[in-house]
């Protein structure tokens, strides 16, 4: 028989197993699904249980339960709110010898599956009623709060799941670090803490002529119709890029195009004003009283190379979002939304940029384009 035709070698025989032989044989490991909830100003919903001191998301799990049916039935129980579990958040593998684990604790290892609740409304969080065996209470927490509420690799956790949420992705964590490179919102430990929200009103129309406009940031569009965010080191939070009126500036759009510049290397074409908020009290300003935060419109011509903001002397981060995404990461509630939207109709009408699809939030390359 020719080498073509030769038959290849008995594979070993394989040992046998009992079917109870096979179900003994996997490792055991935890598993728990917990749900991500915000308020309308994007704060996290915690709970207090009765037997720790730190703060947790709403969950655990059950024997024989999947995820998706353990967050629903601990959504019910522990915040008695009848509502389906959304997407995938994050996955994370917590490991028996972690760190941040009660050393009289014995843990064979833990799955955590984090699913998105979604937004309560005002109606709904007044609903919430909590088992008083179980957990003390609940509260809504900025995102910058969360490691004075939680332990370290749960509050990393549920960072990590909530950019997941704002950049419409999911995360695949162990000891509470992502797997691979890390996304740009995590990267730059890019927090939300709510901004005056709805004390401070949006007025879609001119400045009173004897209102002071004392600040000028702008929805700045690429031409694939996302916005530019920029990120201070400093503060890790998002914002427009822009910046206080300086008596040398010509003009609030003077100011938006110098802060462009300064803050994000950027070139914009001729703004256009969407509207103003309402600051009752100037202060900070040097407590001026009443006066405007004017917010405009414009479209990227050109983008340069990442440089230090001459103001500060801090080079900021340059991220890339939906003008849905920008508003839940500014923190502005109904506020950022509702602006969001005037601008993307705006930009599409004057400039062009078509409405982005949901897409990741990404960052501008250092070297311009």
């Amino acid at each position: 028989m020719d080498a073509e035709h030769e038959t290849a070698p008995a594979l070993p025989k394989q040992p046998q197993m009992s079917a109870a032989e096979y179900a003994r044989s996997p490792i055991a490991v935890w598993m728990s699904a917990a749900a991500l909830f915000t308020d309308p100003l994007g704060r996290v919903l915690l709970v207090k249980p009765t037997y720790r001191e730190q703060w947790l998301l709403p969950g655990a799990a059950e024997s024989g339960e999947s995820p998706t049916q353990a967050c629903r039935r601990e959504i019910g129980e522990e915040l008695g709110l009848t509502r389906e579990p959304g997407r995938l958040l994050a996955v994370h593998w917590l490991p028996p010898d972690h760190p941040d684990i009660d050393p009289g604790m014995r843990l064979p290892g833990e799955v955590r599956y984090i699913l998105d609740g979604g937004t309560l409304t005002d109606g709904e969080i007044a609903a919430v009623s909590t088992p008083a065996g179980e957990l003390t209470g609940f509260e809504f927490v900025d995102s910058t709060q969360v490691e004075q509420r939680m332990i370290p690799v749960d509050a990393q956790i549920l960072l990590a799941a909530l950019r997941a949420r704002l950049s419409g992705t999911s995360a695949h964590l162990e000891s509470g670090w992502h797997v691979g490179e890390a996304p740009p919102l995590d990267w730059y430990d890019v927090r939300v803490r709510p901004r005056a929200g709805r004390t401070w009103p949006w007025h879609a129309e001119p400045v009173p002529a004897n209102l002071p406009v004392v600040q000028s940031w702008g929805w700045l569009f690429m031409p694939d119709g996302r916005v530019v965010l920029v990120i201070d080191p400093n503060n890790r939070l998002a914002a427009l890029p822009g910046g206080t009126v300086e008596p040398a500036d010509a003009s609030p759009e003077d100011t938006l195009r110098r802060e462009a510049v300064e803050e994000a290397q950027l070139t914009i074409g001729e703004p256009a004003r969407l509207g103003w908020v309402s600051d009752a009290t100037g202060d900070a300003y040097g407590g001026i009283g009443p006066c405007a935060r004017l917010r405009l419109a414009a479209p990227v011509t050109a983008v340069g190379p990442a440089a230090v903001d001459p103001a500060t002397g801090r080079m900021f981060a340059r991220l890339l979002a939906t003008p849905d995404q920008a508003a839940g990461l500014l923190g502005w509630g109904e506020t950022g939304y509702q602006q969001a939207e005037l601008a993307s109709r705006l930009a599409e009408d004057r400039w062009g940029p078509p409405r982005p699809v949901p897409t990741p939030i990404t960052e501008l390359p250092a070297t311009g384009l």
